[in-house]
């Protein structure tokens, strides 16, 4: 692998501009098609075989017209105005009939006119009437009033008890996600445009919400920050270019191809943006990690720039292509987990991520090429031969050093602080987003806390009941949908109980159940458990089956399901990694310790976003003031994420120290050895990543906020907590047998020379004087620690 790695990065540097033509021709390709194909993300949870989207399934083939995605609107008058004051009714009359007419939204008007019409023949309205009486009044004082015209209710409509707000909820002819772009935009402008002839301000709902600005102020202040630490830790504007340029390659080629497949596939915001945070960490730190071996072999070996290049390639990338797996590794296990917003999250984020090896192997050594020497100017020539006579007492070796002469200390501080970080995590609550979830002030928020002061919190998570008959030829009776709704108002925790709608043959209706607590109350989550166990076995007795949805349950299902699958998706990210860490240090200790720092790592990220997010510990440093469950999604997807990332730390810094071992040092003066030489990029490295991950944490969306903020907190305890302090105290306490291996086992296993062995074998090494000084002092320092050890 050394040798091959060796010849391709010494012909990107040799004949740059054959690579860099090609590069650029990808990115010509990608940009064409962008352009030619507009960009169709999705906000939709949707995760085949669960009970709610079974419903959902369902009702797209008896019942169309319920089966497409809900829009809601909240309509409030000016201060002291009334709906029922005639230039307000007006103007919100004009604004329901102008989202009724608009492209792509269902007009239940007619129908209800021509039930109406029929009169006491009408199914709908015998139906309707049963259940009104079987579900009885409402105790609640907050009951809305329909709102009417010439006598019949304008459907969807409804008028707070005390007349200063008014609801409408209607259905899209498709899910939101399928709608033709600006549909939802242009729907809320044109009620808005109506109502405000009244004075009438017009919310929208969460799910009514465009998607979220992928990058914002947030993010961009990350990268700069990224940038900032790569001129400190490069020393040089010229070399710490290099990474950006990978990186933003990188990002437009795999997101920007992703992009390309979203009016093929369907493309969840959150893929998209877990992509992005994951390419542009990855991309700088895997090119900051070359240009910092090229510079160390000039600097420390006096190499020139081309065989510098080759050897960078050779050697470091090596570690570059088996920490990338690592990463692609833990993105592919998601595939077995078997659900297709996983797997498409999984896909994106894996090919960009192996764009971003691709590019670190080939693109970079084709533009260190273009630099030449110039990527080690004169200043930092002159400082690296001033440090090479105490190189051994640099902070990096003096950090090592200590924490081979306190290495229990350091391993139980390395332990105890992730493990008490973790408590919190023992009280993790799993939802989706709601408008509650979103900070005071936005358009989410106000919208949810209106509903909840008008009408109740129920009313923006309304539960969804389908009732179909068991004998599918034959209607449903009045007096079983009057059954059916007298069991289900009888549950504790419902509200109210209303018809939403029926099929033309009455084979079919759907029952809205205002639950009395909002979405992502336990008690509502209480609720739709006593309905599965309760009403729908009860169903049968009535001669109707009985499928829950809505907003809630789906949430319930998403999270039971997730749960389920954790499990299976941990053993085979484990195994597999397991095996490539193996393959990689060829030891027993390093991979099994390295998962097991990881599993501290994972228990302390979700303990302290749980403190953050669910307990609103410290939300005022992230701008936060709302509390909300931790999003379903996130334990499996950062789960796997960050054992990637932290792989990579592990192959950065160990494959350092093994490097050194092969080369001669002992167990202790190959752990300081590697320590010296690898922890200063990890820091960087490190930094880079929380950076950019933090910028996240700004964006407006509950998901992406508690994704970015998981990922930062993530890495920052696994960089330094676990790869820089537990990690090199257990290598210092097992000494030899950290490199242990059965011989048999040994000489099975192929070889994949990571640390260049075969390389410098094949290719001697020139060590220059300060080389040799160098060396020579970091040995010494090693020694001393271990007599004072």
């Amino acid at each position: 692998m050394s040798v091959l790695l060796y010849r391709l990065g010494k012909f990107a540097y040799g004949k740059p501009w054959y690579v860099i033509l090609g590069w650029l021709a990808v990115v010509a390709a990608v940009l064409g098609l962008l352009m030619a194909n507009p960009v169709r993300l999705s906000n939709e949870v949707r995760i085949d075989g669960t009970p709610s989207q079974r419903v959902i399934d369902e009702l797209a083939v008896s019942l169309p017209e319920a089966s497409g995605g809900q829009g809601m609107l909240v309509f409030k008058p000016t201060a002291g105005a009334r709906i029922d004051d005639r230039n307000v009714r007006s103007a919100l009359l004009a604004a329901v009939d102008a989202v009724y007419r608009h492209d792509h939204v269902t007009d239940t008007r007619k129908a209800l006119a021509a039930e109406v019409a029929k009169g006491e023949s009408s199914p709908l309205l015998r139906a309707q009437a049963a259940v009104t009486q079987a579900a009885g009044r409402p105790a609640s004082g907050k009951t809305p009033v329909p709102l009417q015209v010439d006598g019949l209710p304008v459907p969807g409509v409804v008028v707070s008890a005390d007349g200063s707000t008014a609801l409408m909820q209607f259905q899209f002819d498709m899910q939101t996600f399928e709608l033709p772009a600006g549909t939802i935009a242009s729907t809320v402008e044109a009620a808005e445009r109506q109502a405000a002839r009244g004075g009438i301000e017009v919310l929208p709902s969460a799910s009514m919400m465009e998607i979220p600005e992928v990058i914002g102020v947030g993010e961009i202040v990350g990268v700069a920050v990224a940038a900032i630490v790569l001129l400190i830790t490069l020393g040089s504007v010229v070399a710490a270019g290099l990474p950006l340029v990978i990186a933003l390659v990188g990002v437009t080629v795999g997101v920007g191809g992703a992009f390309t497949l979203s009016t093929v596939f369907e493309i969840h915001s959150l893929a998209a943006v877990l992509a992005l945070m994951l390419g542009l960490a990855v991309g700088i730190d895997y090119a900051l990690f070359i240009v910092n071996r090229e510079r160390r072999l000039i600097l420390e070996d006096g190499l020139d720039a081309h065989e510098a290049t080759g050897r960078a390639i050779g050697t470091a990338g090596s570690a570059v292509f088996f920490a990338g797996s690592t990463v692609i590794i833990a993105l592919a296990g998601l595939l077995v987990v078997g659900i297709t917003l996983l797997s498409t999250m999984a896909l994106v984020a894996a090919a960009t991520i192996a764009v971003a090896v691709l590019l670190v192997l080939t693109l970079l050594p084709a533009l260190l090429g273009l630099v030449g020497e110039r990527v080690c100017p004169t200043h930092t020539r002159r400082r690296a031969a001033r440090q090479a006579a105490v190189a051994g007492h640099t902070r990096a070796a003096r950090w090592g050093a200590g924490l081979v002469r306190h290495k229990y200390p350091a391993l139980a501080a390395a332990f105890l602080i992730p493990a008490v970080l973790a408590v919190p995590a023992a009280d993790m609550r799993m939802g989706l987003p709601s408008g509650a979830s979103y900070n005071t002030g936005t358009p989410q928020r106000q919208s949810y806390d209106l509903v909840s002061d008008a009408f109740g919190p129920g009313y923006n998570g309304p539960l969804m009941i389908a009732v179909t008959s068991s004998a599918k030829e034959r209607p449903l009776t009045p007096a079983a949908l009057a059954a059916v709704a007298a069991d289900l108002s009888d549950v504790k925790g419902a509200a109210a109980v209303s018809l939403a709608g029926m099929s033309g043959t009455g084979t079919t209706a759907i029952l809205s159940l205002v639950p009395a607590g909002g979405p992502n109350d336990d008690a509502t989550k209480d609720l739709v458990t006593a309905l599965r166990e309760k009403t729908v076995p009860a169903g049968a007795a009535h001669g109707a089956v009985i499928g829950i949805t809505g907003f809630t349950a789906l949430a319930i299902d998403v999270s039971d399901r997730l749960a389920d699958v954790l499990p299976l998706y941990v053993a085979t990210v484990l195994g597999l990694s397991l095996i490539v860490l193996l393959l990689v240090f060829r030891s027993f200790l390093v991979p099994v310790t390295a998962t097991l720092g990881f599993l501290l790592t994972i228990g302390a990220t979700f303990g302290v976003t749980t403190a953050v997010f669910e307990w609103g510990w410290l939300q005022g440093l992230i701008g936060l003031d709302a509390t909300a469950p931790v999003v379903s999604l996130l334990p499996i997807i950062i789960t796997g994420v960050l054992y990637g990332l932290a792989m990579d730390y592990q192959m950065f810094l160990v494959t350092s120290m093994r490097e050194a071992h092969i080369h001669g040092a002992d167990p202790t003066a190959a752990t300081i050895t590697g320590f010296a030489r690898a922890s200063s990029v990890v820091v960087a490295a490190a930094t880079i990543m929380v950076s950019v991950f933090a910028g996240f944490v700004f964006n407006a969306d509950p998901m992406i906020k508690q994704a970015g903020f998981a990922l930062a907190a993530g890495i920052l305890i696994d960089a330094f907590i676990i790869r820089m302090t537990l990690i090199p105290a257990t290598m210092a306490l097992a000494q030899e047998k950290a490199w242990w291996l059965p011989a048999r086992l040994d000489r099975l296993l192929p070889d994949l020379d990571v640390e260049g062995d075969k390389l410098a074998q094949k290719i001697a090494l020139p060590r220059s004087a300060a080389a040799q000084q160098h060396a020579a002092a970091t040995t010494a320092a090693a020694k001393k620690a271990d007599i004072a050890g």
